[in-house]
């Protein structure tokens, strides 16, 4: 090919690309354009590549004129793809700008978990009743978490709480620190810091325990401990607060029962159950509560003197009672669930149900 006919080729190629460019109106088809002219095997490209066979002396002139020619059609590629977003953008303004019915995009509402829900529900029951909701810390000393709540060192009471210690030693070389195992001891910490009675607490938080986790465990979950210290204060004054909580959570019509517990911080000490709201102990098979027609929900007793004594409380003068539950037993009674583990599967499908 002698360098004339090259040069027209080059112009000629010019011309078609520019031509074929406006007809050219979508992202597709720019891209398209743009793989037959300036791709690895465009015509251009390959015109680039023969110019090792055009003669030494017109060379410079043929791949100056293809040097232009590749500036220009990549000069409008790039006009080109501005038009066709500009184009786009004011195509979207103009369609918002002018369908003013069209409906909003919705928007995805949050909402509490249902353990959030459920601590809430259990602290305003109490909060209506006279109680103050305080919070402690889940890394706990031993002195708090068992000393100062009648279960010293070596006390067998111990084995009830798989604890889970951290990994730091005292001046004595004791290991003292520990993710609490429970919310009580922030019955000693209200105690110490209150400087006297009276005394109206609930206590939300989270607690650990060593344990394997299974339908009805976790090895972390949340209680709420309530305190009440005052003079006076007998055993049938708790009965009737966590009575009239009982009616409040699970309804006007529940029936309570009292029996007789241990927990090394109160004597005497209770477990508390209502009577079963999905059968009221008709049906054997119940799922709720398995034909016996109660539901354990709380621990609970009258505050042991000795905790009184170690927190500066005159056990002679001052009374007070104490309790415990879980929010996930009492959801999980509530709402007929059966699976602990149901609440930390942050399944969505699950927790959209609340």
């Amino acid at each position: 090919m002698t360098s004339p006919n090259l040069l027209q080729t080059l112009d000629d190629l010019r011309q078609k690309g520019l031509r074929e460019l406006e007809g050219a109106t979508s992202v597709e088809g720019l891209e398209a354009w743009r793989v037959a002219y300036l791709g690895r095997r465009g015509e251009l490209t390959a015109i680039l590549r023969n110019l090792k066979d055009v003669p030494t002396e017109e060379r410079r002139e043929v791949g100056a004129r293809a040097n232009l020619v590749k500036g220009a059609l990549e000069e409008a590629l790039s006009q080109a793809e501005e038009r066709l977003k500009a184009g786009r953008m004011a195509g979207l303004a103009s369609e918002e700008r002018i369908d003013v019915t069209r409906p909003g995009r919705p928007v995805a509402m949050g909402r509490y978990h249902p353990l959030t829900r459920m601590v809430r529900e259990i602290c305003d029951a109490f909060t209506a009743m006279g109680f103050q909701v305080v919070e402690g810390p889940e890394i706990e000393w031993d002195k708090y978490n068992f000393e100062m709540l009648n279960i010293p060192k070596g006390h067998p009471a111990r084995d009830m709480w798989n604890t889970l210690w951290v990994d730091y030693k005292d001046q004595a070389g004791a290991q003292s620190m520990l993710l609490r195992t429970h919310t009580s001891p922030m019955q000693a910490r209200v105690m110490e810091g209150s400087g006297g009675a009276p005394v109206r607490v609930v206590v939300p938080g989270k607690v650990y325990r060593y344990e394997a986790t299974d339908a009805t465990h976790e090895w972390h979950f949340h209680q709420v401990e309530g305190l009440a210290v005052d003079e006076g204060i007998t055993f049938a004054n708790m009965k009737g607060t966590l009575y009239e909580f009982a009616r409040r959570i699970f309804g006007a019509e529940r029936k309570v029962r009292f029996r007789c517990d241990y927990f090394p911080f109160v004597e005497p000490g209770v477990d508390m159950s209502i009577d079963c709201f999905a059968c009221q102990g008709r049906d054997p098979k119940c799922r709720i509560c398995r034909g016996s027609g109660w539901l354990e929900i709380m621990g609970a007793g009258m505050v042991h003197p000795r905790v009184l004594e170690m927190a500066g409380y005159d056990p002679g003068r001052y009374t007070g009672f104490a309790f415990g539950m879980g929010p996930e037993r009492i959801a999980m009674l509530k709402h007929g669930i059966e699976d602990i583990r149901l609440f930390y599967g942050n399944d969505l499908r699950y927790l959209r149900q609340f």
